[in-house]
């Protein structure tokens, strides 16, 4: 289903909508398809609805103009130089479209779930509307210090790649493989006909390159999120791979040493992706942290 209004956004509702709800903002250029049904249903098992959406510029919701690899360029640089500049939107412009899906759904509180570019859009969600979030979870993602340590170079090269033939699903598929591979838990390699056949399933149903592109541009001018982290009071459990190639375990250490009675949770042998041998650790790792929350507040029967 889609939201109304300016900037439609495609949701998934799962489980009994009578039940709290877990809402579930995705990563970077991803889908809602990103967030595995396996995990998705281990939510709903635990006594939760489950809502997961595509972010703006991502799969099946609305795309935004402007921007451009040129438009990217110019803001990586602009922020090197910490000049002013404009851009299609920000990672507010994403909270309040999660707060739209909400809306929507007729939810007017939610345990919030985030990963990488989704925790970010999570943090602006917690400190600027705490009256609609009951938990925060922020996983695998940092608080934009600019001194934190950054990917390797051979991770940056890879992110940016480009498909050897982008018109192509078959060239596409091959090259989020191994963007995914390079990115992946080491301590838990998918296997790559699984992995295979999961991007294939996302390709197909959207791809996106200049939407990914104007996601990068709300991200790095989001800067340095420390002072807006200090905001939260909402309770946040902070879960991060010890592994991460892509955003190292400081960016997560430092997101939970900036929150008020955050709560760390290192994963060994985790990188910056949600491989099915680790769904059921997260899964249970979140309904502690729901379910703890939902205990101080019961709701009525």
């Amino acid at each position: 289903m889609r939201t109304t209004g300016a900037f439609p956004i495609e949701y998934e509702s799962l489980g009994n909508p009578a039940l709290p709800a877990i809402v579930l903002i995705m990563g970077l250029g991803m889908q809602l398809v990103a967030w595995p049904d396996d995990f998705c249903q281990a939510l709903v098992a635990g006594g939760y609805r489950v809502v997961r959406f595509d972010n703006r510029d991502s799969g099946l919701s609305a795309r935004a103009t402007g921007g451009g690899a040129l438009g990217l360029v110019k803001v990586i640089a602009a922020s090197v130089l910490k000049l002013p500049v404009r851009i299609p939107y920000t990672l507010h412009d994403m909270a309040q479209d999660t707060l739209a899906v909400m809306d929507a759904l007729q939810i007017e509180r939610a345990h919030i779930v985030g990963i990488s570019m989704g925790g970010m859009i999570g943090h602006v969600l917690a400190a600027g509307h705490p009256q609609r979030v009951l938990s925060l979870t922020s996983i695998m993602s940092t608080s934009g210090h600019p001194r934190l340590p950054q990917p390797s170079l051979k991770v940056r090269r890879v992110l940016m790649s480009r498909p050897a033939n982008p018109k192509d699903i078959e060239s596409v598929t091959d090259h989020l493989v191994h963007v995914l591979q390079v990115i992946g838990s080491p301590g838990y390699p998918e296997s790559a006909q699984a992995l295979r056949e999961r991007v294939t399933k996302g390709v197909k149903r959207s791809y996106n390159p200049a939407g990914t592109n104007r996601q990068v541009m709300a991200v790095i001018t989001s800067g340095d999120r420390r002072p807006l982290l200090r905001q939260i009071t909402t309770p946040t459990l902070v879960i991060h791979g010890r592994d991460d190639p892509l955003v190292p375990l400081s960016g997560g250490q430092d997101t939970a040493a900036h929150v008020r009675g955050a709560k760390l949770l290192v994963i060994d042998g985790m990188g910056h992706d949600l491989s099915p041998a680790l769904l059921p650790q997260l899964a249970s790792a979140i309904l502690q942290h729901c379910d703890a929350v939902e205990a101080l507040s019961p709701r009525p029967a």
